[in-house]
Parts: structure tokens; C-alpha cells; sequence
């Protein structure tokens, strides 16, 4: 399990492609960003709240009519991150999302100690998290589709 976005070379699980058109984009273009799909069904509301048409396993738009709903999901989000000040508020609110609890079993196996630790993890998803924002708002300026496929 990979803690960041991350480039074609590690490519696995969920592609975030700004390469395409309204209507169609290049899959695994060397631009795109990915990330397991572990960490991204941690931010999956975001997404399915700001485009009801998303699917995990079909390739979902946010145009310019769906990039500021989903903008405005992650900066949600990102809130409900940055007031959570306890392991126990930690894992609730990870885990009350769907699949959640797969993100600490996965993190159980990379690390049996993480509860030690538990502040450099969800550091390292509020770091997703903003970098989501920036991705999502360079979108938004540049006008450019956001496309995002599970693998």
C-alpha cells in the first residue's frame, strides 16, 4: 500500500487522467496520476457525491459542470481531517467510510506498530487530500476534464 499519488511507473488500481477531452481520454497516459485503491476509497464519497454517475470500474468525468462539486467535497473532507485530534477520532472516521476498515487491515500488514504511528499516516492522507485540491483546481482554472478509472 502506497500513502501518496503517485506516476505511471507504480501505476495500480484507480488513474487520475487530466489529459482528455469532454468526450474521451488516453488511459494510462504518461501524465496521469494513480493511486491503490486502498487510499482512494478513503476519498471515494468525495467523488461519488460531487458526479452521481460515478463508477469505480467505468471511466467518470468531472467536467466543468461537476469539478467545483467535487472541489468542494475534498475541501469538506480535508475540514473533517484537520479536526480530528485522537486515534480513536482517526479510526472512526476512516473507518465509518465504505471499505475504510480495509485501509487498517492493509495497514496492519505494512506496519504492526502503526497505531504507534498513527500521526504519520493520516498526515500522509491529508496530504493526498490537498493534493486532490490541487489537482481538482488546476482543472478548474486550466479547464481541463478530470477522468477517473478504477483498474
Amino acid at each position: 500500500m502506497k500513502l501518496k499519488i503517485y506516476g505511471s511507473k507504480s501505476l495500480n488500481f484507480v488513474e487520475l487522467n487530466t489529459t482528455g477531452s469532454n468526450s474521451d481520454y488516453m488511459r494510462c497516459n504518461p501524465e496521469s496520476k494513480y493511486m491503490d485503491s486502498i487510499v482512494f476509497n478513503i476519498f471515494a464519497p468525495c467523488f461519488e457525491n460531487a458526479n452521481k454517475l460515478y463508477d469505480y470500474f467505468n471511466s467518470t468525468r468531472y467536467n466543468s459542470r461537476k469539478i467545483i462539486p467535487l472541489r468542494n467535497e475534498l475541501l469538506k473532507n480535508l475540514r473533517v481531517f484537520e479536526s480530528i485530534k485522537s486515534i480513536e477520532q482517526f479510526f472512526s472516521t476512516v473507518s465509518s467510510q465504505f471499505l475504510g476498515q480495509d485501509f487498517f487491515e492493509e495497514l496492519e500488514k505494512v506496519d504492526k506498530m502503526w497505531r504507534n504511528n498513527w500521526e504519520i499516516y493520516f498526515e500522509k492522507l491529508k496530504i493526498i487530500n490537498k493534493e486532490l485540491i490541487e489537482l481538482v483546481e488546476q482543472c478548474a482554472e486550466q479547464e481541463k476534464i478530470l477522468w477517473v478509472k478504477g483498474y
